[in-house]
């Protein structure tokens, strides 16, 4: 049954990839008149500007409460502080006497962060993808965000763009906006890389452009949660950390992996009481149709299933849950015990919330500074080194059929 619990809401891109193909290429061929024109046909928003201007930027500094900008200063304080940890040390060294190897990690140099409006402007975003982006040292960074009916993008995501040092942002959203960024318009620059979460429309177009010629930081789909719960959980806690999630999206999921059923029916029974006082209610209606509880016999067994399942937010509210992290290698982020809810590092706690989903822990991170960095090697040979490698060389190279690579080797020992 392993498959089938695993499996996430399906997710069928041939009926947009027509659509979503053709506003890639329209915004490669005709730029800006392609944004204004599509503003105006997806949107309903007529702009007179692409760019944010400097008054719209103070007028969004005014409009943002006190009690937010204490909140964002917290959790981008928490994140700078996490994310400069992670700043990666060179190498440097000699392989073998006369043969010097280095690897430098480099910014990358231009990156555009997608920043989704939609039902919910997600300003945190922009603090977990900002941040890193200007730590690691990338010279060029720009936004590009959805704006309302009126024209206008959310206060709060241009707050934390100024307070991130961002200083270009665009009101461009959709797919639209991740061609924008891939090829550059009259108005929009190019980058090297885009970052950001969306809908099934950003989605494929971060995909489509990724098959040409800009990087992107990672396959993505619906958000979910998986949480392992043994007797020592609060059934209360539990449900209110699957809410939590099942709000996000239509198609998002959430799993509990119980070891018992009377644990099982009692996040259920929690979980109806709380749903019925939230106001997204019927996002999460939804949502909880593509959810599940499951019981296991063992702490092995749960263990081997969120193994399998792969979260991208796996909270471990079970005895010495910190035993089962070392046990658990996929899953996009952890939170460990009673009192470290998903909503911590969606926010504040300092870790990034841009993380795998879909079964992609696997296989991938979640955002951190090596996303904003390459690693670059450079390699130094004395006269004494190219000497005493040579043969090695020589022989290989022979061995392949690749004769030039033998004698640019060669020629260099033969002058020495």
């Amino acid at each position: 049954q392993w498959p089938s619990l695993c499996r996430r809401a399906e997710q069928d891109n041939s009926l947009i990839r027509d659509r979503v193909e053709a506003i890639v290429e329209r915004v490669r061929t005709e730029g800006d008149g392609a944004l204004y024109s599509l503003a105006k046909q997806i949107d309903g928003v007529e702009l007179a500007s692409l760019a944010v201007s400097a008054d719209e930027f103070m007028q969004a500094e005014q409009r943002v409460s006190d009690e937010v900008k204490a909140a964002i200063e917290v959790a981008a304080r928490n994140i700078e502080t996490f994310h400069r940890a992670q700043l990666p040390g060179g190498v440097d060294l000699q392989t073998q006497e006369g043969v010097r190897c280095v690897q430098r990690a480099v910014a990358i140099r231009r990156v555009g962060l997608y920043i989704p409006g939609g039902t919910a402007p997600l300003f945190s975003t922009v603090l977990m993808l900002a941040l890193p982006a200007r730590i690691a040292g990338c010279g060029k960074v720009i936004l590009c965000t959805p704006t309302n009916r009126e024209g206008r993008v959310a206060a709060e995501v241009l707050y934390a763009a100024r307070r991130c040092g961002v200083e270009q942002v665009f009101k461009v959203g959709g797919a639209q906006a991740v061609a924008a960024m891939a090829y550059g318009t009259e108005s929009v620059p190019k980058v090297d890389k885009i970052f950001g979460p969306g809908n099934r429309y950003v989605t494929l177009a971060k995909q489509i452009v990724a098959a040409e010629n800009t990087s992107i930081d990672m396959p993505a789909g619906p958000s979910e949660v998986m949480v392992m719960a043994d007797e020592s959980a609060d059934a209360a806690f539990v449900a209110a950390d699957m809410l939590s999630q099942a709000e996000h999206g239509r198609d998002s999921q959430t799993i509990v992996v119980c070891s018992s059923r009377p644990i099982a029916e009692a996040v259920a029974k929690e979980v109806e009481r709380q749903r019925a006082l939230l106001s997204r209610e019927e996002y999460v209606a939804e949502s909880l149709a593509n959810s599940r509880a499951v019981v296991f016999d063992s702490r092995e067994q749960m263990i081997a299933f969120a193994e399998e399942y792969a979260a991208e937010h796996l909270i471990i509210s079970m005895r010495d849950a910190w035993d089962v992290a070392e046990q658990i290698s996929s899953a996009g982020s952890i939170f460990i015990g009673n009192y470290s809810p998903e909503s911590a590092g969606d926010y504040a706690s300092g870790t990034n919330h841009t993380l795998p989903t879909s079964g992609w822990a696997h296989s991938c991170s979640g955002v951190n500074i090596d996303s904003f960095m390459r690693k670059m090697t450079i390699q130094e040979l004395s006269v004494e080194g190219l000497k005493a490698l040579a043969p090695t060389i020589e022989a290989m190279a022979e061995a392949e059929g690749l004769e030039a690579h033998a004698a640019a080797v060669r020629i260099r020992i033969e002058k020495c």
